[in-house]
Protein backbone atom coordinates (compact mmCIF):
# COMPACT_ATOMS: atom_id res chain seq x y z
CA UNK A 1 0.00 0.00 0.00
CA UNK A 2 1.47 3.11 -0.99
CA UNK A 3 1.79 5.96 1.81
CA UNK A 4 -1.10 9.25 1.77
CA UNK A 5 -3.44 7.30 -0.47
CA UNK A 6 -7.52 8.35 0.00
CA UNK A 7 -9.38 4.51 -0.58
CA UNK A 8 -12.75 4.63 -1.24
CA UNK A 9 -16.22 2.82 -2.80
CA UNK A 10 -17.57 2.63 -5.93
CA UNK A 11 -21.61 1.48 -6.03
CA UNK A 12 -23.30 0.90 -9.52
CA UNK A 13 -26.93 1.39 -8.83
CA UNK A 14 -27.71 0.63 -12.00
CA UNK A 15 -26.30 -3.21 -11.42
CA UNK A 16 -27.72 -3.74 -7.96
CA UNK A 17 -30.43 -6.03 -7.33
CA UNK A 18 -30.82 -5.43 -3.56
CA UNK A 19 -29.14 -9.40 -2.91
CA UNK A 20 -27.15 -8.28 -0.20
CA UNK A 21 -24.35 -10.70 -0.54
CA UNK A 22 -22.19 -8.08 -0.18
CA UNK A 23 -23.85 -7.45 3.25
CA UNK A 24 -23.41 -11.19 4.26
CA UNK A 25 -20.13 -11.34 3.44
CA UNK A 26 -19.19 -8.36 5.45
CA UNK A 27 -20.91 -9.83 8.34
CA UNK A 28 -19.07 -13.15 7.87
CA UNK A 29 -15.51 -11.70 7.88
CA UNK A 30 -15.77 -10.41 11.11
CA UNK A 31 -18.51 -12.95 12.77
CA UNK A 32 -20.42 -9.56 13.32
CA UNK A 33 -23.42 -9.62 16.00
CA UNK A 34 -26.60 -10.02 14.89
CA UNK A 35 -27.40 -6.27 15.49
CA UNK A 36 -24.19 -5.05 13.92
CA UNK A 37 -24.37 -4.39 9.85
CA UNK A 38 -21.01 -2.85 8.12
CA UNK A 39 -22.33 -2.82 5.21
CA UNK A 40 -26.14 -2.10 4.23
CA UNK A 41 -28.10 -2.20 1.26
CA UNK A 42 -31.14 0.20 1.00
CA UNK A 43 -34.31 0.16 -1.41
CA UNK A 44 -35.46 3.73 -2.19
CA UNK A 45 -38.93 3.71 -3.84
CA UNK A 46 -41.74 6.17 -5.05
CA UNK A 47 -44.16 7.40 -7.29
CA UNK A 48 -48.04 6.83 -7.90
CA UNK A 49 -50.82 5.95 -10.22
CA UNK A 50 -52.97 8.90 -11.93
CA UNK A 51 -56.31 8.32 -13.27
CA UNK A 52 -56.74 9.71 -17.22
CA UNK A 53 -60.74 9.96 -17.06
CA UNK A 54 -61.20 7.81 -19.61
CA UNK A 55 -61.05 4.30 -17.88
CA UNK A 56 -57.00 3.87 -17.96
CA UNK A 57 -54.39 4.91 -15.45
CA UNK A 58 -50.89 5.67 -15.62
CA UNK A 59 -47.90 5.26 -13.37
CA UNK A 60 -44.26 6.33 -12.84
CA UNK A 61 -43.58 3.80 -10.13
CA UNK A 62 -39.44 3.06 -9.34
CA UNK A 63 -37.24 1.17 -7.58
CA UNK A 64 -33.53 1.06 -6.31
CA UNK A 65 -30.67 -0.54 -4.46
CA UNK A 66 -28.15 1.39 -2.65
CA UNK A 67 -25.85 -0.54 -1.40
CA UNK A 68 -23.81 1.65 1.38
CA UNK A 69 -20.79 1.35 4.12
CA UNK A 70 -18.53 3.73 6.02
CA UNK A 71 -17.71 5.81 3.34
CA UNK A 72 -13.93 6.97 4.62
CA UNK A 73 -15.01 10.83 4.35
CA UNK A 74 -12.51 13.43 3.85
CA UNK A 75 -14.77 15.45 6.42
CA UNK A 76 -15.49 12.95 8.85
CA UNK A 77 -18.13 14.28 11.32
CA UNK A 78 -17.71 10.92 13.42
CA UNK A 79 -13.76 11.61 14.56
CA UNK A 80 -15.27 15.40 14.78
CA UNK A 81 -17.83 13.91 17.60
CA UNK A 82 -15.55 11.78 19.30
CA UNK A 83 -14.26 12.61 22.66
CA UNK A 84 -11.70 10.24 23.50
CA UNK A 85 -9.82 10.13 20.18
CA UNK A 86 -11.13 6.74 19.68
CA UNK A 87 -12.24 7.48 15.69
CA UNK A 88 -9.44 8.55 13.91
CA UNK A 89 -8.25 8.75 9.88
CA UNK A 90 -5.64 6.99 9.04
CA UNK A 91 -2.98 8.93 7.14
CA UNK A 92 -1.78 6.61 4.77
CA UNK A 93 -5.08 5.19 3.27
CA UNK A 94 -7.75 7.53 4.50
CA UNK A 95 -9.42 4.79 6.20
CA UNK A 96 -11.53 5.45 9.12
CA UNK A 97 -10.62 3.36 12.20
CA UNK A 98 -11.97 2.49 16.06
CA UNK A 99 -9.44 2.34 18.45
CA UNK A 100 -11.67 0.31 20.31
CA UNK A 101 -8.74 0.23 23.38
CA UNK A 102 -9.93 3.37 24.29
CA UNK A 103 -13.81 3.96 22.27
CA UNK A 104 -16.07 4.47 25.31
CA UNK A 105 -19.00 3.69 23.57
CA UNK A 106 -20.64 6.35 23.89
CA UNK A 107 -22.41 6.33 20.12
CA UNK A 108 -21.39 9.89 19.39
CA UNK A 109 -19.86 9.03 16.57
CA UNK A 110 -23.04 7.24 15.34
CA UNK A 111 -25.09 9.89 15.97
CA UNK A 112 -22.85 12.35 14.26
CA UNK A 113 -22.83 10.45 10.91
CA UNK A 114 -25.51 10.65 8.60
CA UNK A 115 -24.31 7.14 6.78
CA UNK A 116 -25.33 5.19 10.37
CA UNK A 117 -21.82 3.75 9.45
CA UNK A 118 -20.45 3.38 13.16
CA UNK A 119 -22.19 1.28 14.83
CA UNK A 120 -22.15 -0.10 18.95
CA UNK A 121 -21.35 -3.74 20.24
CA UNK A 122 -23.40 -4.02 22.63
CA UNK A 123 -21.52 -6.93 23.99
CA UNK A 124 -18.60 -5.64 24.42
CA UNK A 125 -19.55 -1.90 24.80
CA UNK A 126 -17.59 -0.48 22.30
CA UNK A 127 -17.80 1.26 18.78
CA UNK A 128 -17.42 -0.72 15.45
CA UNK A 129 -17.30 0.02 11.31
CA UNK A 130 -16.28 -0.99 7.97
CA UNK A 131 -12.30 -0.74 8.66
CA UNK A 132 -11.93 -1.08 4.68
CA UNK A 133 -10.50 -4.56 5.36
CA UNK A 134 -7.03 -2.93 5.54
CA UNK A 135 -5.56 -6.83 6.28
CA UNK A 136 -6.83 -7.76 2.57
CA UNK A 137 -5.52 -4.17 1.40
CA UNK A 138 -1.88 -5.16 2.74
CA UNK A 139 -2.30 -8.85 0.64
CA UNK A 140 -3.09 -6.92 -2.76
CA UNK A 141 -6.95 -7.87 -2.45
CA UNK A 142 -9.95 -5.74 -2.63
CA UNK A 143 -12.44 -5.67 0.85
CA UNK A 144 -14.72 -8.64 0.76
CA UNK A 145 -18.00 -6.63 -0.53
CA UNK A 146 -16.71 -5.59 -3.25
CA UNK A 147 -15.68 -9.49 -4.24
CA UNK A 148 -18.11 -11.25 -3.17
CA UNK A 149 -20.53 -8.98 -4.69
CA UNK A 150 -21.95 -11.36 -8.26
CA UNK A 151 -22.85 -8.12 -10.05
CA UNK A 152 -19.87 -6.51 -9.78
CA UNK A 153 -21.61 -3.47 -8.48
CA UNK A 154 -19.22 -2.44 -6.22
CA UNK A 155 -15.38 -1.61 -6.48
CA UNK A 156 -12.50 -0.01 -4.31
CA UNK A 157 -9.55 1.67 -4.67
CA UNK A 158 -7.74 5.53 -4.81
CA UNK A 159 -10.37 7.65 -5.18
CA UNK A 160 -9.29 9.87 -7.61
CA UNK A 161 -8.73 6.58 -9.81
CA UNK A 162 -12.25 5.52 -9.17
CA UNK A 163 -13.12 9.13 -9.99
CA UNK A 164 -11.25 9.08 -12.99
CA UNK A 165 -12.71 5.90 -14.06
CA UNK A 166 -16.63 6.43 -13.05
CA UNK A 167 -17.02 9.81 -12.65
CA UNK A 168 -17.12 12.07 -9.59
CA UNK A 169 -20.93 11.80 -8.40
CA UNK A 170 -21.51 10.96 -5.00
CA UNK A 171 -25.09 11.72 -4.62
CA UNK A 172 -28.68 9.78 -4.79
CA UNK A 173 -31.20 9.25 -2.48
CA UNK A 174 -31.34 8.20 0.13
CA UNK A 175 -28.37 9.29 1.13
CA UNK A 176 -27.22 12.78 2.76
CA UNK A 177 -25.88 15.45 0.17
CA UNK A 178 -22.23 14.50 -0.28
CA UNK A 179 -21.26 18.06 0.73
CA UNK A 180 -22.05 17.39 4.45
CA UNK A 181 -18.79 15.00 4.85
CA UNK A 182 -17.31 14.56 1.57
CA UNK A 183 -17.24 10.86 1.56
CA UNK A 184 -14.94 9.08 -0.56
CA UNK A 185 -17.55 7.39 -2.57
CA UNK A 186 -18.50 7.15 -6.62
CA UNK A 187 -22.19 6.26 -7.27
CA UNK A 188 -23.45 5.04 -10.94
CA UNK A 189 -26.90 6.23 -10.60
CA UNK A 190 -29.67 4.05 -11.74
CA UNK A 191 -32.02 5.00 -14.20
CA UNK A 192 -34.77 5.86 -11.53
CA UNK A 193 -32.35 7.57 -9.35
CA UNK A 194 -33.19 10.59 -7.87
CA UNK A 195 -30.23 13.24 -6.99
CA UNK A 196 -29.84 12.57 -3.52
CA UNK A 197 -29.97 15.01 -0.11
CA UNK A 198 -33.42 13.78 0.65
CA UNK A 199 -33.41 11.11 2.99
CA UNK A 200 -37.22 10.28 2.89
CA UNK A 201 -39.22 7.02 1.99
CA UNK A 202 -36.51 4.29 2.33
CA UNK A 203 -36.02 1.03 4.38
CA UNK A 204 -33.39 -1.17 4.24
CA UNK A 205 -34.06 -4.86 2.64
Amino acid sequence: MNENKQYGFYVDTSKCTGCKTCHVSCKDRKDLPKDVKWRRVYEYAGGNWQENGDGTVEQNIFSYYVSIGCNHCSNPLCVKACPTGAMYKRRSDGLVHVDQGICIGCEACARACPYDAPQIDRDRGVMTKCDGCHERLALGRKPICVESCPLRALDFGPIEELRAQYGSNADINPLPASSTTEPNLCIKRNRNARSGGQVLNWFEV
